[in-house]
Formats: C-alpha cells, sequence, structure tokens
C-alpha cells in the first residue's frame, strides 16, 4: 500500500533525481562525505526555491549540484597539497556490473576517479557531464554558465587527458577473481617470493592513510618492494583475526579486509594478462564509511 508519505516521496524531483546527483557528484569530489554534504546543500537551495517556476527540476538540480560539487572542488585540491601521503578516492559499496552500465562502471572505478584527480576542476566537471552523463556542450554551457566554444575546448582537452592516462587492457571479472584469489593464498602463505609471482616486473603500489594509519607515504615500485610492504602490513597486530571478503567496491570486485564490524581498508588490484600490474590500498579509516559492513550501496 503507498501511504501519502510515499506519494509525496515519488513527486519530489529531488529524491527522483537523488541517485544521479549523488553519482555525478561524487564522481567529481571522490569523496563520500563531500558528496552528502553537497547533497545537503543543494536540498536546502532546493527546499528554499519556488519549485512550481522551475520548469525542467532535473536540469535545475543538476546544475545547482555540480556548482556546489566545482565550488568544493576548488576547495579540496588545495588541502589535498598537504595531504599527508598518497592521496586515494574514498570508497563505496556498488552494484555488480551490468553489460549496459560497463561505461558507468569503469567512471567510477579507483583507478579512473585517481586520473579525474589530474585534471583542473572545471575540467573534472565537463569531463563527467559530457562523457559519463552524455550531456550536450550547450547544455553543459548552460550548467556552468559558460560560452559553448570554452565548453567545447575544454571537454577536448579534457578527454585526450583522460585517454593518455587511463588504465588499459584490465582484466574481465572472471580473470580478476581468479587472480585475487592466487594473491590472497600467496599472502597467506606469508613467503615473499609466492606474491612476487603474482605480480607484474612494473607493478606499482599506492596506500591511502592520511597520516591517521601507518601507509607507505610514496608509491612503491617492483615486485620485491610491493610484497615485501603487503606481507608486513598483513604482519601487523592489529591484522591479527583479520578476514577479507569480495565486495563490489567502485564497479570492481576488490577485497575488504575487516576484523568484527570494523573495516581495516580496502584493496584495489588492477590485473592484466595474469598478473597484478598496480594496487591502490584505502587505509585510511576515514574514508571508509562508505565500506563498512552493512553500509547502503550507492
Amino acid at each position: 500500500m503507498i501511504t501519502t508519505a510515499d506519494a509525496q516521496d515519488q513527486a519530489d524531483p529531488f529524491l527522483t533525481h537523488r541517485r544521479l546527483l549523488f553519482a555525478a557528484a561524487y564522481r567529481m569530489l571522490g569523496s563520500v562525505a563531500d558528496t552528502e554534504d553537497v547533497l545537503q546543500d543543494a536540498w536546502l537551495k532546493w527546499a528554499a526555491v519556488d519549485q512550481g517556476a522551475v520548469q525542467q527540476p532535473k536540469a535545475y538540480l543538476v546544475r545547482v549540484v555540480t556548482n556546489l560539487a566545482l565550488n568544493r572542488l576548488t576547495s579540496a585540491q588545495a588541502r589535498r597539497e598537504s595531504y599527508v601521503g598518497p592521496w586515494l578516492p574514498e570508497p563505496v559499496l556498488t552494484e555488480p556490473d551490468a553489460a549496459e552500465r560497463a561505461e558507468l562502471t569503469d567512471s567510477v572505478s579507483m583507478a579512473m576517479l585517481v586520473v579525474l584527480e589530474t585534471l583542473s576542476p572545471l575540467e573534472r566537471a565537463v569531463f563527467v557531464l559530457r562523457e559519463v552523463f552524455g550531456y550536450s556542450h550547450a547544455e553543459i554551457a548552460g550548467t556552468l554558465e559558460r560560452s559553448e566554444a570554452s565548453i567545447r575546448q575544454t571537454a577536448h582537452r579534457a578527454k585526450a587527458h583522460v585517454q593518455a592516462r587511463r588504465p588499459r587492457f584490465d582484466a574481465d571479472p572472471a580473470q580478476r577473481r581468479q587472480v585475487t584469489e592466487r594473491f590472497l593464498a600467496a599472502c597467506a602463505t606469508g613467503e615473499a617470493r609466492a606474491v612476487m609471482e603474482l605480480l607484474a616486473p612494473e607493478v606499482i603500489a599506492w596506500s591511502d592513510g592520511g597520516g591517521v594509519v601507518r601507509a607507505a607515504r610514496r608509491p612503491l615500485y617492483g615486485p620485491d618492494h610491493v610484497a615485501r610492504w603487503l606481507l608486513g602490513v598483513l604482519a601487523k597486530p592489529d591484522a591479527q583475526g583479520m578476514t577479507a571478503s569480495f565486495e563490489w567496491i567502485n564497479g570492481e570486485q576488490s577485497l575488504l579486509f575487516t576484523v568484527g564490524d570494523t573495516t581495516l581498508g580496502v584493496l584495489c588490484l588492477e590485473v592484466r594478462e595474469g598478473r597484478i600490474q598496480a594496487l591502490r590500498a584505502q587505509l585510511n579509516p576515514h574514508k571508509l564509511a562508505g565500506v563498512r559492513p552493512g553500509a547502503p550501496v550507492s
């Protein structure tokens, strides 16, 4: 039975489009906390406006959220310049990939969000609206209050930048799962050589502790350094009793490490030709709220 409150919720454009608004803001910001703040501010603006006078609520809400996210991203980039160690996005639990959503899934992957971080705030906003959600140059120009010609130039520049840096030839989910299972088994042996055999010669590992927990302050290169660092992390006292589970995180099957109800970290692997090319470990407890057991799926 649909209650009056349910009917009102269904008729509220903000609630109707909230998933889209979250998706756009998160891809711009790479932070669940910042995204939720942006959506809260957008809702306050929406509640204060004469909604009956808004002819295209979806377009209006996308414009509000995009500009709020753009303002927050500009200040966030200044904060990240003083960030302790490598900065990685805040992970979120997602639904299993579907073929018709492959492009959306790719755009939310850890690897892609790291690439998007290298764009300017304006380039990132334009890229997300154009390449992920398919908005026209004219629509984006209206949203960002800029000329269509300048948006075309920004879109071209951002797309070329991303294409030059985005990961290539990542493994299909079945191979990724197989390699990850072998990787876990190798880590369980405690033998560096067993782990090294699964790492590509050019493997790179990033770990984000944010200065809150111990993590490598710089990227690690090469199988030997990466394997020894991984085994060192797993040997820490707070890792005793830790369990690893496969979860869909940022559109990819990744590893979620927990002790009881506490999430210790997330490990996303980039697999190619049967070997691990890159590892991204999110260890900062301030960035793990979106992947704690029982967290909602985004």
